[in-house]
């Protein structure tokens, strides 16, 4: 079953579209969604990692759970059902 992510801001706006569904499933992590989702959507990279890896900023969530803070990170495993999504840096104001 694949998996879809959700896409904000100006992250959308880089990938082209606000949904993108990449092959993962149940057993695989956020990781392989996640570099699954960089393989479909390559005009992402230079925005979300930073010497290869995620930049401390971006958020990552599960089900609307954030995977960096309340679970496993990127270890984090797959469901099936589940819905990611993937934030930039919220400024507040």
């Amino acid at each position: 079953m694949p998996t879809e992510w959700k896409l904000f801001a100006d992250l959308a706006e880089r990938a082209g579209d606000k949904h993108v569904t990449v092959d993962a499933a149940a057993g695989d992590t956020v990781g392989d969604a996640f570099e699954e989702l960089l393989a479909a959507k390559p005009a992402l990279e230079d925005r979300v990692l930073e010497d290869g890896e995620l930049r401390s900023q971006i958020n990552v969530l599960r089900n609307g759970t954030n995977v960096l803070v309340e679970e496993e990170g990127l270890a984090t495993e797959l469901e099936g059902d589940d819905e990611l999504a993937l934030f930039p840096p919220v400024s507040g104001g």
